[in-house]
């Protein structure tokens, strides 16, 4: 069983994005392509070991190479997303970015066949048979491992701005289920999802990492589908709340976010506060994280104090203030990509609805 270590964490602010999207046809719609992309032709050269593709044939991820620095991060993610499009292009499919395909219907779909997936399916059956989610995944690398720790504990309760902030999954398997990121709530179906529990330093986590493997209930650490989390192997902390996302802008809203909260919390960690974290009970920030599925932009939150309330509107013009950052602005000042969802499909129809939901870059 492979394993990370404490010495995976010695650098402090480099990223990775992970983006997982869709394989479509000239309509948009999804169909299973990866067999031929990531197995039987060559990609280009910058894909090499960053393309793989997830549990549904229609579902592909890439990863960027390490990012030094925050602003080196737009023009890796922007080339990573051209090979991928010229790829898929070269191979008669168009690539699209959403929580949720609208118009994907799970039961006449297929399932990869790579035995990481079969095994899944056998051991989880219906919710992993019907989770036809793609997410977005930030990292930020930490250079100590129990900093780490303590930033990801701290992170939790940022998630939900972002999980808001980021809602494109209205429709799942072509209904709107009235949640502004149903993708969350699907995704929550599996095993070891959602909000993570609190950990004291980093031998805690390394404990319970290594008896949910000794105890067969993950296959390997990558199983951990938790909303944030240290990845023990790259040395970093991961963020895994936003939606797929078409318009890169604001997947770089989300990196520049995560960057400097982590950096922020960094910091904390190093002047010896004690953060919030501890004090923070799971089930109130379990509320935190429906109000953002359910309302989205609309959200109001519990407060880091468990004290009170506060407006998404208000909490971002905070964070912007606090942290120097603007990008999480803009995103909010835009209409979400789930009223843009509703909005084309009343207005314009599932063509229009599936052509919104193109890559870009």
């Amino acid at each position: 069983m492979e394993r990370g270590s404490r010495e995976s964490f010695t650098r402090m602010g480099t990223l990775g994005i992970e983006e997982e999207c869709y394989v479509v046809d000239d309509d948009g719609r999804p169909t299973s392509g990866t067999d031929e992309l990531v197995y039987e032709t060559e990609p280009p050269e910058l894909l090499e070991g960053r393309l793989d593709h997830e549990l549904f044939k229609f579902v592909i991820e890439t990863q960027t190479p390490l990012i030094e620095s925050l602003g080196d991060a737009r023009e890796s993610l922007l080339e990573i997303r051209e090979a991928l499009l010229e790829h898929a292009h070269a191979h008669g499919y168009r690539i699209a970015a959403a929580g949720l395909h609208p118009l994907a219907t799970w039961q006449e779909l297929e399932h990869a066949e790579k035995p990481r997936y079969q095994s899944q399916l056998d051991r989880i059956q219906y919710p992993q048979h019907r989770n036809t989610t793609a997410g977005v995944h930030v990292h930020v690398g930490v250079d100590d491992a129990d900093k780490a720790v303590w930033i990801a504990n701290e992170l939790r309760w940022y998630v939900p701005i972002i999980l808001a902030l980021s809602a494109n999954s209205p429709y799942w398997n072509g209904f709107d289920t009235g949640l502004e990121s149903a993708r969350a709530k699907i995704f929550e179906g599996l095993p070891n999802t959602g909000m993570p529990t609190y950990f004291e330093d980093y031998d805690a986590f390394d404990r319970f990492e290594r008896r949910m493997l000794e105890t067969d209930s993950i296959e390997d650490r990558g199983e951990l589908w938790y909303d944030v989390r240290p990845h023990t192997a790259h040395g970093t902390v991961e963020l895994r709340a936003p939606d797929g996302q078409a318009d890169p802008d604001i997947v770089m809203a989300f990196v520049e976010y995560t960057h400097a909260l982590v950096e922020a919390l960094a910091e904390a960690y190093e002047d010896g506060s004690s953060g919030y974290a501890q004090d923070q009970r799971r089930e109130l920030l379990d509320e935190n994280k429906w109000r953002a599925i359910r309302h989205g932009q609309d959200a109001s939150f519990i407060t880091r104090d468990m004290a009170g309330t506060i407006d998404l509107d208000e909490l971002v013009d905070r964070e912007c203030e606090r942290l120097g950052i603007d990008g999480i602005e803009r995103v909010y000042e835009r209409e979400s990509g789930a009223t843009t969802q509703r909005r084309l499909r009343t207005e314009e129809g599932d063509d229009a609805l599936c052509e919104s939901l193109f890559l870009r870059a």
